[in-house]
């Protein structure tokens, strides 16, 4: 329902914000603005859809060999004792809890296109555990709002666009990312585990989150030993060499346990195809919701309400020029990363606010592009508390990015 009155209130504040525009500012082209960007918005959101198919198909034939062949199941007893204590609704040993793993390590390390299938499949297996269909389970709310919480490791793709806009050293936004990161998923499985009564001080995730601490802290000292050229090199190299370790791996466990991997992949692969366009409506609805939000004028009001409140309070108003970043990723996020570019363009690469909008982008997830894809592949319409977690771990990853901005570029 949350998704509900929120895409009502995009197109009733855009349509309020519109009228007062042409009425009182005179702006006679607002509306013809704002249907051109729906017609944009619902180009957009077919195009993304069927660009899927092709990642979905291949992605699900693949999780369907490892599932057939028995990998995905050594994959959930690994996390089974932790995920057991997250996602006490799904049985133990459940394929549901490898394909969760393999999602979240994709995002982790950057795998944008291997990280929504993997994701879409997790889904698909969740909901064969849901008892009422149209309303999102215990399970299916913890994983999107840690999905949702941007489980980002290694943000090569924002280095990269500092690189090019000129920065004398790309890497710095590295560690503020993580830090940025961490609070922001810490602050979504916090709510989360609220909602659903979840204890989180069991001897057994409690041991868990510290071995990942202790990895992640291990990890970070490693790549801030690494002069920058050196952390892009090896994480791509690193990424991509885990990704092909994976399908390998997969495919050999299958021939090994004599599985046909080849008519597993293409009933996998069936099912892949089918999801991607189950998407379109689903995420076309959203994009048009928020491309009549952007051009109306919305996000320009919102960041000078802010500004004005912040300098009311005679603060320091450097990093309200990144704000519309902050507001831009829930919704869209290519729109957020061209908000990022232009900034760096304006003010340069190493301009404070470029470097809090960076952080930003680094440390904070497009919620509602996620929500709309993940549940409208498996019909869901019921939502429950999922909006308002996953919002409010966004909104600790905007305000951990702003301070710890602060905190390392003053």
């Amino acid at each position: 329902m949350a998704l509900n009155y929120v895409w009502i209130s995009f197109f009733l504040i855009a349509f309020l914000v519109a009228l007062f525009k042409l009425i009182f500012l005179g702006d006679v082209e607002i509306f013809q603005r704002i249907i051109s960007g729906t017609f944009d918005s619902a180009k957009t959101g077919a195009e993304i859809s069927l660009g899927l198919i092709g990642l979905m198909a291949f992605w699900l034939g693949i999780m369907k060999v490892g599932e057939k062949g028995g990998m995905i199941q050594l994959f959930a007893k690994a996390v089974g004792p932790f995920f057991n204590k997250l996602f006490p609704e799904i049985p133990k040993n459940h394929p549901a809890l490898g394909s969760i793993l393999m999602n979240f390590s994709a995002n982790m390390l950057g795998l944008d296109n291997a990280a929504t299938p993997l994701g879409l499949k997790a889904m698909k297996e969740l909901q064969e555990l849901n008892p009422k269909k149209d309303t999102a389970t215990n399970a299916q709310i913890m994983f999107l709002v840690l999905n949702a919480s941007s489980l980002t490791l290694l943000p090569i793709s924002i280095m990269a666009y500092r690189k090019e806009a000129g920065a004398a050293d790309p890497s710095d936004v590295f560690i503020p990312i993580l830090i940025a990161t961490f609070f922001s998923t810490i602050v979504g499985l916090v709510t989360v585990a609220i909602y659903q009564r979840i204890n989180l001080f069991n001897k057994v995730i409690l041991a868990y989150l510290g071995s990942i601490a202790l990895f992640i802290g291990g990890l970070l000292y490693y790549f801030t030993t690494l002069p920058q050229d050196r952390i892009s090199e090896i994480s791509m190299v690193g990424g991509n060499v885990i990704l092909f370790g994976i399908i390998v791996s997969f495919i050999g466990l299958a021939m090994f346990r004599k599985i046909n991997v080849y008519e597993n992949f293409i009933e996998g692969a069936k099912e892949g195809f089918g999801v991607a366009i189950k998407i379109i409506p689903y995420l076309v609805g959203i994009l048009v919701a928020i491309g009549v939000f952007r051009e109306a004028g919305v996000m320009d009001y919102m960041v000078d309400g802010v500004s004005a409140v912040v300098s009311w309070f005679g603060a320091d108003t450097r990093f309200v020029e990144a704000l519309p970043v902050a507001f831009m990723k829930p919704l869209s996020g290519s729109g957020a990363r061209g908000l990022m570019v232009e900034l760096m363009a304006v003010n340069g690469a190493d301009d404070f606010a470029s470097l809090v909008a960076c952080v930003v982008q680094g440390s904070t997830e497009t919620t509602f592009y996620v929500l709309a894809v993940y549940y409208g592949s498996v019909a869901i319409k019921n939502t429950r508390h999922t909006l308002p977690c996953a919002l409010l771990a966004e909104l600790a990853g905007v305000v951990a990015a702003i301070i710890i901005a602060y905190i390392f570029f003053g």
